[in-house]
């Protein structure tokens, strides 16, 4: 019998019809504190940029604010966009986040830039922030400045200069790499790290990047032994009727990413219902979006979650719960994902 894996939560900060970014971030902070109560591994907030219905723009102060919200759950990012930020910006983030929730905070880092190109853009302008070329030696620069030994620059003209991301660490994060590609996989073995393939909003690729990571994986001071999890959208509910009305508001929201349509605010389920019925944007990928998502009552979706764990040889799914909101779900509450974390906590 197959033994159900840990859960963790992915959260992007949905921003729904008439709703404002202060009770969005409100009502994911409320996710956040259940999450906790219910006993879920770790809680992590991406990075995504100049989108309607996304308000997660900055990881590093949501996690601070989930950490004072919340007692014992691992808190992080999922992740940094590591092209978009200076390794010492990010290394002192984080050092101060360590500091906030010692032992509890988690550093995922990326490499895609979460974002349109203008907005890339906009946000290395200042001529200060990495590059993709440079983006292995930057991972290696944020663990050795988040460390309590710190970094040394070493002049040419001779002497060293010491850095370190915060004055007398006693601890730091746990660097994680995302990514969904080879190349991280591929990175994230030769460096010793751990790594979680980017599932939710790849999915191809997922076998090929896993055997690559376990196969090449050199161990290294922190990790001894391959280290990954998966992550997966997932919607539960008390009925599989609802659940699937539930899901419809992100699968149009995907439908108008894939299709370069000008994006909104996330419908809420009546409103994409309503929509859908009529200009039938999400149905050709539905069928699609239900196989590889995971849509149904608590039972159904943690049976299905177990056997996806068992099948990659993971102890760990992260969901991000992407149940749409009902016309009267309180603007500051996060009703419907809730209700999906308390399903498959039972």
């Amino acid at each position: 019998m197959s033994t159900a894996p840990a859960l963790s939560v992915l959260d992007l900060v949905p921003v729904r019809t008439g709703q404002t970014s202060a009770e969005a971030v409100t009502a994911s902070l409320a996710v956040a504190q259940r999450a906790d109560e219910l006993g879920f591994r770790r809680y992590w907030f991406a990075e995504h940029h100049n989108m309607p219905a996304v308000a997660s723009t900055t990881p590093p102060v949501l996690i601070a604010a989930a950490a004072a919200r919340t007692q014992r759950i691992r808190v992080g990012s999922g992740g940094v966009m590591l092209p978009n930020h200076s390794p010492l910006v990010v290394a002192e983030q984080f050092a101060a986040l360590e500091a906030l929730a010692p032992g509890r905070v988690d550093l995922g880092i990326g490499r895609a830039p979460g974002s349109d190109p203008v907005i890339t853009q906009l946000l290395r302008q200042s001529g200060t922030t990495s590059d993709v070329e440079g983006f292995p030696q930057h991972i290696r620069d944020i663990r050795s400045l988040v460390s309590p030994e710190g970094a040394a620059l070493r002049f040419t003209s001779g002497g060293t200069y010491d850095v370190h991301a915060t004055p007398a660490a006693t601890g730091q994060p746990e660097v994680w790499l995302l990514g969904s590609s080879d190349y991280s996989a591929q990175l994230a073995a030769s460096m010793g790290l751990p790594y979680v393939f980017a599932n939710h909003f790849a999915g191809d690729g997922l076998e090929r990047a896993l055997d690559l990571y376990r196969q090449q994986f050199q161990p290294s001071e922190t990790l001894a032994a391959p280290r990954t999890f998966l992550t997966a959208n997932a919607v539960a509910a008390d009925t599989a009727e609802v659940a699937d009305a539930a899901m419809l508001p992100q699968a149009r929201m995907m439908a108008r990413l894939r299709g370069n349509r000008p994006l909104i605010p996330l419908e809420t389920v009546e409103e994409a219902a309503s929509a859908e019925a009529v200009d039938h944007l999400a149905t050709p990928m539905l069928d699609t979006l239900r196989e590889r998502w995971f849509v149904g009552t608590g039972t159904d979706v943690r049976a299905r979650l177990t056997a996806f764990a068992t099948a990659h040889g993971v102890d760990e799914v992260m969901i991000s719960p992407v149940a749409g909101a009902t016309a009267d779900e309180p603007m500051d509450a996060g009703t419907s994902r809730i209700r999906t974390l308390e399903l498959l906590a039972v």
